[in-house]
């Protein structure tokens, strides 16, 4: 790969990285960007390698931000707040995408209605979200048909009820609202930057293998891209493994030659072996630097007066 590409790739991954970070202290304001990349490497690398990792990762997460002094009700608000806002962005996606390919004259019937239709979708449950926030009788509403659909889901999948499913909607409106009404702009800016830098590092790795605009256009890229995104949703495998290579590969190799077929598989293995693999060592040693500086915060135990009485004199210096 010429060595031009290769600093593209690192410069659209390094802008990834803080993107992510810079989303994570918009959430949580009393957040410093240092201690953010602290907790999003240490977290993200445990979900990338446990089984189940999403539920470990928050373990990781809420031991580094309460060390910092992170209240249990700002650590909840974080978790709802950021999650809803990366859901919103998972959603958006494909509807952009298959409205850019409709645009350009890439897309057929099937791809224009799914984007109208996801539009609509889009629209209304940010019409819902909005209303949830500035009005205390829809929130109510909608709290109880949350509560509802909970219990007749809990009963279709033959699984117990949830202790407490009402008023759910109620305390994060109540704990969000504040935090949103100040931050939204920031917060959405930050969620969709961090989204459409990680495309452009798959953009980078395709150009760098040598797949030219006509044979991977940039507007097939992100159509891939916004529907792993979506997909991956789902935790069938830690980060995604598998899911995400054949979910961008297959796509994107169609009625190509072999020859470029082969180049889309590198360029996909390089873009997860710089998103995916990378992360890991560098979340391992945000972790260690986490311990080591806490181990720093603790208080040193000192003698008690009596017992330090009967410590021997220091030497007395040369």
């Amino acid at each position: 790969m010429p060595a031009p590409w290769l600093g593209v790739i690192a410069i659209t991954l390094v802008a990834s990285l803080v993107t992510t970070w810079m989303m994570v202290a918009a959430v949580l304001p009393s957040l410093r960007l240092r201690d953010a990349a602290t907790v999003n490497l240490g977290s993200s690398a445990v979900a990338n390698t446990v089984p189940g990792g999403g539920a470990v990762a928050m373990g990781v997460s809420w031991a580094m931000l309460s060390s910092w002094g992170v209240a249990t009700g700002e650590y909840v608000r974080y978790t709802l707040v950021s999650g809803l806002w990366n859901v919103f962005a998972r959603l958006g996606l494909p509807v952009v995408a298959l409205s850019i390919l409709a645009v350009t004259g890439h897309a057929d019937g099937v791809s224009q209605v799914a984007a109208y239709a996801g539009a609509g979708v889009l629209v209304l449950l940010a019409v819902g979200f909005r209303a949830t926030l500035r009005s205390e009788p829809f929130a109510r509403r909608a709290d109880a048909m949350l509560a509802r659909l909970l219990t007749v889901g809990c009963r279709l999948a033959r699984r117990p009820s949830p202790r407490r499913s009402s008023g759910i909607l109620l305390e994060f409106r109540a704990g969000a609202a504040g935090l949103l009404e100040r931050r939204w702009l920031r917060i959405s800016v930050t969620t969709v930057a961090s989204h459409l830098t990680l495309w452009l590092v798959l953009l980078a790795c395709l150009r760098a293998s040598g797949l030219a605009q006509a044979q991977v256009s940039w507007q097939a890229s992100l159509a891939a891209f916004a529907f792993v995104r979506l997909l991956s949703v789902l935790p069938i495998t830690p980060g995604g493994v598998g899911v995400v290579e054949v979910g961008l590969t297959g796509p994107l190799i169609l009625g190509l030659a072999p020859a470029a077929a082969a180049k889309v598989a590198a360029a996909v293995l390089l873009f997860r072996a710089v998103t995916y693999l990378l992360p890991i060592p560098l979340g391992a040693l945000a972790y260690l630097w986490w311990r080591q500086a806490k181990r720093r915060r603790s208080p040193v135990t000192r003698p008690a007066p009596a017992m330090a009485a009967l410590e021997p004199d220091p030497p007395a210096a040369a």
